[in-house]
């Protein structure tokens, strides 16, 4: 499916957000609210980001909103992003505490330039704490929130979750529950208010039900020990005959009997008994056996379209021309970028795919003139903004 070039819609149209750029967790938020429709103003340092995953052009993370180029150090760059902050609803950053504070753009300046603004900070370790000063990343974060102990296999070291758990899960997605909790609030009583998104808050939140397994006994919190975590046969991932893997969750007795049904139709129909732990070893060794005597496409084509709730992997490369994905349309194409399409979907307004991204720099004088900022060619010329052409 290939997306054209379109103009944001969606349900936070009107909203308008500044985002103070930053790397990680800070841009994926401000790409869901330009996503959802918002009128997202990235504000980078002419210099870009301190750390690149790709061009800026090419960088997903970077869709749906103009790069305006802003010189802070500048007589005038702190007053231009202040201009900005006047006409926003929402402004979001990623820096360390006390950082914005020592830019002059901290909670206490915008607020009083603007009492209904909601600041969103995020942060790895919050505003407060003993932590809070120091360098960290997603893996430091989720360490100490509880989150990664528990992955992986028992007796293993922990399995890295890449940092779809701490970054983004919980601190993008926190971060913007957050401001868009504050903005509802603001709108209501025309009062703002400071949004203190921390990643390791995010990811204790998140783990809300692990937390309830751990205390009423029904885990030892030990990795690789709980239902959902690799000590069940019947919730794990098995190897298929080439190499490549099938998940398998029939958690439910009656996925399991669909599954158990659909095995003896292949062939398999001698599986020791589920509901005795004492024969889940014998179980696993068993479903290991039987999974690797066919490939995983053959075993993709017994279970496809059934509740016996076994499914392949599929590596990411592949995940783009999966049918399921192609006809919901999960993975998207522009300008020659295969890329995921907005998330969640909305019934009465539709999000659509925004503008792509753009150099560090380049929507300076066009975004800053449809924000109503004046005399843009003056600040272009002392080198206040920086048009990138």
């Amino acid at each position: 499916m290939t997306i054209q070039n379109t103009a944001p819609s969606g349900p936070l149209a009107g909203v308008r957000v500044v985002e103070l750029a930053g790397i990680g967790p800070g841009p994926f938020a401000a790409m869901l609210l330009a996503d959802l429709g918002a009128d997202v103003v990235r504000v980078d340092r002419p210099s870009g980001p301190g750390l690149a995953m790709a061009p800026a052009q090419r960088d997903i993370l970077g869709r749906g909103r103009p790069s305006v180029a802003v010189d802070l150090k500048a007589d005038g760059g702190v007053d231009l992003v202040l201009d900005l902050v006047a006409k926003a609803d929402i402004l979001i950053e990623g820096f360390r505490p006390g950082v914005t504070e020592r830019l002059g753009l901290g909670p206490d300046v915008c607020l009083e330039r603007n009492p209904k603004l909601v600041y969103g900070r995020m942060t790895g370790w919050g505003q407060d704490g003993p932590l809070a000063h120091s360098a960290g990343h997603d893996l430091n974060y989720i360490s100490v929130a509880g989150g990664l102990d528990p992955l992986g296999r028992f007796g293993e070291a922990p399995a890295f979750p890449m940092n779809l758990l701490g970054d983004f899960g919980g601190g993008s997605l926190y971060l913007v529950t957050g401001v868009l909790a504050a903005l509802t609030h603001a709108r209501t009583t025309g009062q703002g208010q400071v949004v203190d998104a921390a990643i390791t808050d995010g990811v204790a939140h998140l783990m809300a039900m692990a937390v309830t397994m751990q205390q009423n006994h029904l885990w030892d919190g030990q990795r690789g020990t709980n239902l959902l975590g690799g000590a069940a046969p019947f919730y794990d991932v098995y190897a298929t005959s080439d190499g490549r893997h099938l998940s398998v969750g029939g958690l439910e007795p009656q996925f399991w009997a669909e599954m158990e049904r659909l095995l003896a139709e292949a062939g398999f129909d001698d599986l020791p008994d589920r509901n005795d732990p004492a024969q889940w070893g014998a179980l696993r060794e068993r479903l290991a056996e039987v999974f690797g005597s066919k490939t995983q496409a053959e075993w993709a084509e017994i279970f496809e379209g059934t509740d016996a709730c076994v499914a392949p992997v599929v590596p990411l490369t592949e995940a783009y021309a999966h049918p399921h994905n192609v006809a919901r349309g999960t993975y998207v194409e522009r300008d020659g970028v295969t890329q995921p399409a907005p998330a969640p979907r909305f019934s009465a307004t539709p999000a659509e795919l925004g503008a792509p991204p753009s150099a560090i720099g380049a929507d300076t004088r066009a975004a800053l003139t449809a924000w109503g900022i004046d005399d843009v060619d003056a600040l272009i010329e002392r080198g206040v903004a920086v048009q990138n052409d």
